[in-house]
């Protein structure tokens, strides 16, 4: 694949916590802006290309250890994880273990920092995830109390049953901005034997998991968050073009009736840019029933999808 693409990708939250910082409420800047990490983001898709059978390198994965004279259940480290997907030990041969890696859907995609006893490989992914600002702007935080069935392990608490919390925002909408740059292993695919770059396989793939990969993650925290919509600007093979972060270009717009996202602005900077860089098409899926798209420019042709179905909308 030779076509750079820029885009969004949106995720609704309803009474749920798509990002939790440490004390367990919705990560926040300092100055207490909402957001979502890429780690967010990219976990969902890892999992679901588990669930689908492709090698992924960086996911959490257990094995038996042993503690003291006890056998508990500890993370793999990564070399484990390497040596479970290939059946080899990591060796200090840069180019096979390089290879290997590229065989893996999350490096092909988002690139490696491999870091192991024998081999320090570290490769800038393919695709770069920015941070995802929540664009609601009365987002409430929610603090549930939850009642546990079990007594209290604590002397002052005993005869008590514990109880706990659950943290989440009210309603929250995640703009993530994207790249994808293929040009980015040009210089493995001519070290490389058998390696011919990014492929359309692995950009079909992530393009998938920007579709469907939050919805289809239902842990409890992430029950109620939804891919809401996933927007794609691909220009024509080998051309330069370069779009700053999409997510500045976007408006959301809260109604009696729905929810809006206005991309008008974006619509008229990628307008601009076909004007000196050959566009090829620009694809926006959504989730109708989470939001609707609001936009009063008429200089770029793009198609509307279903972002579940794929059906035109």
């Amino acid at each position: 694949m030779n076509r750079r693409v820029f885009g969004l990708i949106g995720i609704s939250s309803k009474m749920a916590n798509w990002n939790a910082d440490f004390s367990g409420r919705p990560k926040s800047t300092a100055n207490g802006e909402i957001y979502g990490s890429d780690k967010a983001l990219k976990y969902p898709m890892k999992s679901m290309w588990v669930n689908n059978n492709d090698k992924v390198l960086y996911i959490k994965s257990y094995k038996e250890g042993v503690k003291g004279k006890e056998k508990v259940i500890v993370p793999k480290m990564l070399s484990d994880r390497y040596e479970e997907l290939f059946g080899e030990k990591v060796e200090k041969n840069q180019n096979i273990v390089l290879a290997n890696l590229f065989k893996c859907i999350d490096v092909m995609n988002f690139g490696a920092t491999f870091a192991v006893d024998k081999c320090n490989l570290s490769v800038t992914g393919a695709v770069q995830i920015g941070q995802g600002f929540n664009l609601y702007e009365d987002s409430m935080v929610e603090v549930q109390d939850i009642l546990s069935p079990f007594a209290n392990s604590a002397k002052e608490g005993a005869g008590n049953t514990s109880i706990g919390t659950k943290i989440m925002s009210d309603e929250a909408h995640y703009c993530y901005p994207f790249a994808v740059n293929p040009k980015a292993y040009d210089n493995y695919a001519a070290i490389l034997e058998d390696f011919d770059g990014y492929s359309d396989e692995a950009y079909e793939k992530f393009k998938e998991g920007s579709r469907i990969s939050a919805t289809a993650f239902a842990t409890n925290s992430k029950m109620g968050c939804d891919n809401e919509y996933a927007i794609f600007v691909e220009f024509e093979e080998d051309s330069m073009a370069y779009l700053p972060g999409l997510d500045s270009y976007v408006k959301f717009i809260k109604t009696d009736e729905e929810n809006q996202l206005d991309v008008t602005d974006m619509m008229n900077l990628i307008a601009d840019v076909k004007e000196k860089q050959a566009l090829k098409k620009v694809e926006v899926y959504v989730n109708p029933q989470l939001i609707t798209l609001i936009n009063h420019s008429d200089f770029v042709d793009y198609t509307v999808k279903h972002i579940i179905t794929e059906k035109e909308v």
